[in-house]
């Protein structure tokens, strides 16, 4: 096994520190690996089973239908010293904070015509607070200036995973090295994670367990993990036993070969699968609900946007023409949340990531800050790679 680290931006004296790590073995020494670093940087510790049959059926599950996760659960165990067979700890989740975001994502198909490349555009938009800053600030409580917290989004990380036995893939995580908001695999395979219906959202619920099953953020390292195409993920997804530990989310998926589609399910759990037939703007309001093109709503202070951001980058898509990158970047810098659009809430677009699934690459610059006049500062923008050398 073999672990490497780099610094990719911010520091001490900004808002957020991302390092990339690398981290190359069998699945079970990725599993090892990561959960060491959840425990250092969040201070993970597995959560105990309040359910013996629920965790034993959990194990099961994996073990039949996620091989992959299994096995970098062995390595979990094998990091805390427990035994993953006695279904006493849950060893799948290495998290420290909530889950859940805003965010914008725009495709574009690739153009044989003009040598276009197939680019997938995301903005992560989520809280600048702590956990229990935010839970005061909904609550309408005053905040005490004694907080000492960290805020929720302050060490996210890129990890690119390379394993003996498996695709490998690059990805983006807030919080939960088990799982993540958005990557790529070396197959161009690239997923990303938006909320579903902001207007109706709801906070994490502390008193949820983990289910049989994938949850909302583990659901994109399945995909990685098992697919190359998007046939490959529509039958994943749609086959998979999954469930939401937070917010209902909402995910875009697109190939290689140009392909793209929304998955995401109705209040009552009936699946969607909207494919794209062009261009394909997603931001918080259920697609199957408003699909493109369809006259939109007004936005309310609950919405987040959702409705003015899918106008604005339906506008940047225009004539369905490729996109370029540069008019890619230009139309989500153009819809995130600074300090002036934040609707009251304390809310940034803490990154922007750019996918370029005919490179199977994903570039991504971070939020360090405001500057003096109140405008976001962002870290130089970085490239990767899951394409093993």
């Amino acid at each position: 096994m073999t672990v490497n680290r780099r610094r990719v931006a911010g520091g001490d004296d900004t808002f957020m520190t991302v390092d990339h790590l690398t981290v190359s073995g069998s699945q079970q020494e990725i599993g090892r690996a990561l959960a060491a670093e959840a425990a250092t940087a969040y201070g993970w510790q597995p959560m105990p089973v309040q359910n013996r049959d629920i965790g034993r059926a959990r194990r099961a599950w994996f073990q039949s239908h996620w091989p992959e996760h299994h096995e970098r659960m062995v390595g979990a165990a094998q990091f805390v010293g427990a035994d993953l067979a006695a279904d006493e700890v849950h060893l799948d989740g290495w998290a420290g904070i909530p889950q859940g975001s805003g965010c914008s994502v725009l495709w574009s198909p690739p153009d044989p015509a003009t040598g276009e490349h197939g680019l997938a555009g995301r903005n992560y938009d989520f809280f600048t607070t702590s956990a229990t800053e935010l839970a005061m600030l909904l609550a309408g409580a005053p905040v005490p200036e004694s907080l000492d917290e960290a805020p929720m989004s302050s060490r996210p990380y890129l990890i690119t995973c390379l394993p003996d036995d498996g695709l490998a893939s690059s990805f983006i995580t807030m919080n939960d090295l088990s799982g993540c908001m958005d990557g790529i695999n070396e197959a161009g395979l690239m997923i990303t994670l938006l909320i579903a219906d902001a207007e109706n959202a709801t906070g994490p619920d502390e008193a949820l367990q983990p289910q049989v099953g994938v949850e909302s953020t583990q659901l994109l390292r399945y995909v990685l993990d098992r697919c190359t195409t998007v046939e490959e993920a529509k039958a994943a997804m749609l086959g998979a036993k999954s469930y939401d530990l937070g917010p209902g989310l909402h995910y875009l998926v697109a190939d290689a070969d140009g392909r793209a589609f929304v998955w995401e399910r109705s209040q009552h759990f009936q699946e969607h699968v909207i494919d794209a037939d062009g261009a394909m703007c997603v931001t918080n309001h259920p697609l199957h609900r408003h699909p493109m093109g369809s006259p939109l709503p007004q936005d309310n202070p609950e919405t987040m946007r959702t409705y003015a951001r899918s106008t604005a980058l339906q506008q940047h898509a225009g004539d369905d023409r490729a996109m370029t990158p540069e008019r890619m970047r230009a139309g989500l810098d153009d819809v995130r949340f600074t300090a002036d659009n934040g609707d009251g809430y304390p809310i940034r677009t803490l990154w922007r990531t750019v996918f370029d699934v005919t490179a199977k690459t994903m570039s991504v610059h971070f939020y360090l800050g405001d500057d003096a006049d109140g405008q976001p500062r962002y870290s130089p923008e970085l490239t990767v790679s899951a394409v093993r050398d």
